[in-house]
């Protein structure tokens, strides 16, 4: 092939990246994300909307303390290498979305944007005759940043700047992953930029069924998840650990899971498990339907049957209107002192 018809044949590529790319990023805005930069969004948590009429507040507030009117829901990077059946999000966007080459945005401007879009996107509610003045003047400066919404943050180059930089700023951050990266998280205990609390997702009780659950672009992503597993053993001494398992009725929550699942558990060592009912949402509805939502009293039945392999554990607490329930070893370690 010719240098010229190389040339062009690369800029084809690039401008059909881009326009994938764009098309994802088109159905996200239709779906009330508001994007940020490049590789960014943000989203109003529905208990975050409920906070502010005084109709209620996230299972995380009644658990940890953080407040859900002060809860900014992000995401550093929007793409992710799973495509996980029970993920609400828009996955089937995913194989769309490449970030390589682009210019990644800076952790300042990334934590400015969210604040600033977070802000706009709560204008309206001050209209609202039910509306906490109080609680909607403290949601103008979120204290918490969840860095849970779409995509795998540790995706994210400049993921330690970020921490870094909302510690500087006095801010607690929530990091969820998904484990496929234990290198990104050496790296943040390295760089002193581990999280509030860090979270660990685990919704497969074996190898052959996280293949089929998660979907992984990775060919090694059961052995990196292991690996995730083995250093929060580690990184509980530095940071808050937390397990977090969606279950799906009569697909990841049957009795002959729950050995395989214990043993996991033990292997990171966790603070907290939160146990949580699938909800059948956005995407997910076209994977599982509603029937396939757990009620509490299934959620806590099976959390009771995991507590039985668990002896260093109990039940702490639970909502019944989010469907988890929180096992740990403490409850005085519960609150989150800011």
């Amino acid at each position: 092939m010719k240098a010229r018809d190389i040339l062009k044949s690369q800029k084809s590529a690039k401008k059909d990246i881009s326009d994938d790319c764009q098309n994802a990023r088109s159905i996200l805005k239709a779906q009330h994300y508001a994007l940020i930069g490049e590789h960014s969004a943000i989203q109003i948590c529905r208990w975050a909307k409920k906070s502010l009429i005084d109709a209620g507040c996230c299972y995380k507030e009644k658990f940890y303390g953080i407040h859900s009117h002060e809860c900014c829901q992000m995401s550093p990077w929007i793409a992710c290498d799973n495509k996980c059946l029970h993920c609400w999000r828009p996955i089937e966007l995913n194989s769309k979305l490449n970030f390589n080459k682009i210019k990644k945005d800076s952790p300042k401007n990334i934590i400015k944007s969210c604040i600033l879009n977070q802000r706009k996107m709560l204008s309206g509610f001050k209209g609202n005759k039910k509306i906490n003045i109080k609680k909607w003047l403290e949601a103008q400066n979120p204290r918490n940043f969840a860095i849970s919404l779409i995509g795998e943050p540790t995706l994210y180059p400049k993921l330690a700047e970020l921490i870094l930089e909302l510690k500087k700023q006095k801010k607690t951050s929530f990091l969820v992953t998904n484990g496929l990266y234990p290198e990104k998280l050496k790296l943040l205990e390295k760089r002193n930029a581990l999280p509030t609390q860090l979270y660990v997702s685990l919704n497969s009780s074996n190898k052959e069924h996280y293949k089929r659950w998660h979907r992984s672009k990775l060919k090694n992503a059961w052995e990196k998840f292991n690996k995730t597993l083995e250093l929060m053993r580690k990184l509980k001494k530095k940071t808050r650990t937390v397990i977090r398992m969606t279950l799906v009725k009569d697909e990841n929550m049957k009795d002959d899971m729950i050995k395989d699942y214990a043993k996991l558990i033990k292997k990171a060592q966790p603070m907290f498990i939160e146990v949580k009912g699938f909800m059948s949402i956005g995407y997910s509805r076209k994977r599982f339907p509603y029937e396939k939502m757990p009620r509490h009293e299934l959620v806590k039945e099976f959390s009771r049957k995991l507590l039985k392999f668990l002896p260093k554990y109990k039940l702490l607490d639970e909502k019944k209107e989010s469907a988890v329930v929180l096992l740990g070893t403490s409850k005085k370690d519960m609150k989150i002192k800011n």
